[in-house]
């Protein structure tokens, strides 16, 4: 009954094998043959191109669920419009000249926080399930990961309306996983940039190429639909979302995950992102540790 109906379902029966499509991503157990085998499929992805797309990872049944739920959370998104560039530092930084962070962009996508999403929609359970988390552990070749303990930034809907775009940029989180819920009538394409930096070399001269328009060898192009899961290498990779048209917003949930517990976001970035900042964010200022030390 809850695998057919999955709206049926107590809180206490969710389970990935509730959530995914289990026709075509047969995850019946950790380390199971289905199992490892997705896991190779990513990770040879991840390796080959730092992107992998599950597609149709989430069950028929909860797709149209998805999208309203989406939908419905869409208006308590914090909106924005703001000029920056593609490491998020401030404009008036010193950076030399010719410099790839001398260049701005407009930013008019919104997120609505993890706090105004409730704990019984789609993208909460999924977030929360720890089968998930081991899954999603496993395909990033990591021991464990953690949710994100920020209460504002862990669990997050991207919101691109009409007319509006994700411009170029960088994550601060190494392995980003997302699931579109709601896909435009037209534009809104993923493009990424493939391991364009490391953790050791910023690659000035090919991100610089990329946001003036000379480096489209570089550039790699997704269309994705709802219930899609893609996991992808956001540290490394410079990226956006093209700009959407029709009458259709482009909603992403983002589920943020780390290597370690109790990472929470810095109170600049918070702000920027969602308007406000919460005790949490106040206590944890100035205790951030980076993996690296790229720009942003």
């Amino acid at each position: 009954m809850c695998a057919s109906n999955p709206a049926r379902c107590s809180s206490s029966s969710w389970t990935l094998l509730v959530l995914l499509n289990t026709d075509r991503y047969p995850l019946t157990r950790p380390d199971s043959v289905e199992w490892r085998a997705t896991v190779c499929h990513v990770r040879t992805a991840l390796r080959d191109d730092g992107c992998c797309v599950l597609a149709d990872f989430i069950a028929p049944a909860l797709i149209d669920t998805l999208r309203a739920e989406g939908a419905a959370l869409a208006p308590e998104a914090y909106y924005r419009t703001e000029t920056v560039n593609a490491y998020n530092l401030p404009l008036d930084s010193p950076l030399p000249s010719g410099h790839p962070g001398r260049i701005t962009m407009e930013r008019g996508n919104a997120f609505v926080p993890r706090d105004r999403i409730p704990p019984d929609a789609v993208i909460a359970r999924l977030y929360a399930l720890p089968e998930f988390r081991r899954f999603v552990a496993d395909c990033f070749g990591l021991p464990a990961v953690f949710p994100l303990a920020d209460p504002l930034a862990g669990l997050v809907l991207n919101v691109v309306r009409p007319g509006q775009e994700h411009p170029w940029h960088f994550d601060t989180n190494e392995y980003t996983v997302s699931l579109l819920t709601q896909q435009p009538e037209a534009g809104g394409v993923f493009e990424y940039c493939p391991a364009i930096r490391s953790s050791a070399e910023e690659n000035l001269d090919g991100v610089r190429a990329v946001l003036t328009g000379g480096g489209k060898s570089m550039i790699r192009r997704l269309t994705l639909r709802p219930g899609d899961l893609q996991l992808f290498q956001g540290r490394y990779a410079l990226h956006r979302v093209s700009p959407v048209l029709g009458g259709a917003a482009r909603h992403t949930a983002i589920l943020a995950y780390t290597e370690r517990p109790g990472v929470i976001g810095s109170v600049a970035r918070t702000r920027q992102l969602f308007g406000r900042v919460l005790p949490a964010h106040l206590a944890g200022a100035g205790t951030s540790v980076r993996p690296d030390a790229l720009l942003d």
